[in-house]
């Protein structure tokens, strides 16, 4: 049994195709097929029944599948504790970033970092925060960046920032003559939400799907765009509300329309989230000293009511 054959179940395993599994993992299909087949004549049972299409995984094959990312992990360790050793910061790393935080953190941080840290090669994908998990768990990613806390068992989770919502208000609506909001102000038949976002509950407003009626005609906004729910406010369809730094980018005449909470603002947490392996761990640290370093003095509010993402019953 070797790793290589270990980490060629697993691509098999993700991929359920041999071919596309070898191609992912940079050799020829007859050779992964073939150390995967040596890994099972050791073993005397099958991993992956390829009687079906797509290939299916075992029952004995789950239970492998899922120790060989434990192996796996663990000897991606050794080089990561010789890195340490050396204090040599470098090598792949690749982030996921949620949509709602990409355009405004990235633009903040990636100079900055790959000037300081030259040797590390970031790969950035932006992901729904439930890509993310999965890819964490999966060792697709080194680390993420999302809303928390989420309380999972295998992420670990450090905060960098706390960002206060703010509220979109176009002149014609009934709270343009407030100049500061509470929760009491917000009814969410008026709000305009996203798609996928970070939730308020029990009389806050909650950035999530949202299906409205207006006049009578009846529409969804599946949009991951605060730019979008803007545009749709001026026109009349409602307010919205918006992630502090968000706000920063707004066009002169829109910024007129922003109504800031009364304090503690409402706001979400941004963390760095990561796998309790804590592979990388140089890295992810030298990340999240840039980041928290960069968004301190941008972000000026400090009394903060932090919303939790969770969902409450």
């Amino acid at each position: 049994m070797t790793i290589t054959q270990l980490q060629y179940v697993l691509a098999v395993a993700e991929y359920k195709n041999f071919t596309l599994a070898a191609e992912k993992s940079f050799v020829t299909q007859p050779t992964l097929s073939m150390q995967v087949q040596k890994l099972e004549d050791e073993l005397g049972v099958l991993i992956f029944d390829r009687g079906k299409k797509p290939i299916t995984i075992t029952e004995v094959g789950k239970k492998i599948v899922d120790q060989a990312k434990n192996i796996v992990a663990e000897a991606e360790r050794i080089k990561d504790i010789v890195d340490q050793d050396k204090g040599f910061i470098g090598g792949d790393y690749t982030l996921g970033i949620i949509p709602t935080v990409m355009p405004t953190l990235l633009p903040m941080f990636l100079n900055t970092f790959i000037k300081k840290y030259p040797k590390v090669n970031l790969i950035i994908k932006e992901q729904p925060t439930d890509a993310l998990i999965r890819n964490l768990l999966d060792g697709h990613l080194d680390a993420a960046i999302a809303a928390t806390p989420l309380e999972i068992e295998f992420i670990k989770e450090r905060p960098l920032y706390y960002e206060p919502f703010v509220g979109y208000v176009p002149q014609n609506h009934r709270l343009s003559g407030e100049q500061l909001l509470t929760t009491e102000h917000l009814d969410v038949s008026d709000i305009l939400l996203l798609q996928d976002g970070h939730c308020f509950r029990d009389g806050v407003i909650n950035l999530c799907k949202s299906t409205k009626n207006i006049q009578g005609e009846q529409f969804k906004i599946e949009s991951g765009s605060f730019e979008t729910l803007v545009s749709l406010a001026d026109e009349g369809m409602g307010m919205t509300l918006l992630p502090y730094l968000n706000t920063l980018q707004l066009e002169s005449n829109k910024k007129r329309n922003l109504k800031p909470f009364k304090s503690p603002s409402p706001a979400r947490e941004i963390s760095l989230i990561y796998h309790k392996s804590e592979l990388k761990i140089q890295i992810t640290d030298a990340l999240r000293e840039v980041i928290s370093s960069i968004v301190r003095g941008a972000i000026a509010f400090q009394d903060v009511k932090i919303i939790s993402p969770l969902a409450k019953n």
